[in-house]
């Protein structure tokens, strides 16, 4: 399965969903990405039979270690490039939003120079 932007996007929100309330349900993937029951539905079993989650006999979704890498990646990309615009001067919202955009097409060697250039200035503790 290749991942795209959108499959990384689920992702993370089911991440994020874990961290903030411990159990992530399909229909909590849908509020926090104001998507369609039915159009998670889909996705979440595209990511069961190809190994990045799994889920219980009551709905919940785990990560899988396939799947927990993904979302870990793009997560940590979008909390330094938000922190890092917003030590830019940019409002904590046009941040957040420029950085969900950004965390999807950054090679892994700019986005190593924006971090090495973050932790050098001080414009982020990571």
């Amino acid at each position: 399965m290749n991942i795209y932007e959108s499959a990384e996007d689920y992702l993370e929100a089911i991440l994020i969903l874990r961290e903030r309330q411990g159990m992530v349900r399909s229909i909590d993937v849908a509020h926090q990405l104001s998507l369609t029951k039915p159009s998670v539905s889909v996705a979440m079993k595209r990511f069961r039979e190809n190994g990045y989650i799994e889920m219980d006999g009551d709905g919940h979704i785990t990560l899988l270690p396939p799947g927990e890498e993904i979302a870990q990646r793009i997560y940590q990309r979008h909390k330094l490039l938000t922190r890092f615009l917003v030590r830019l001067g940019v409002s904590e919202e046009v941040a957040a939003a420029d950085a969900c955009k950004m965390e999807h097409d950054l090679s892994e060697e700019t986005f190593a120079r924006i971090k090495e250039h973050a932790q050098k200035y001080g414009a982020v503790e990571e």
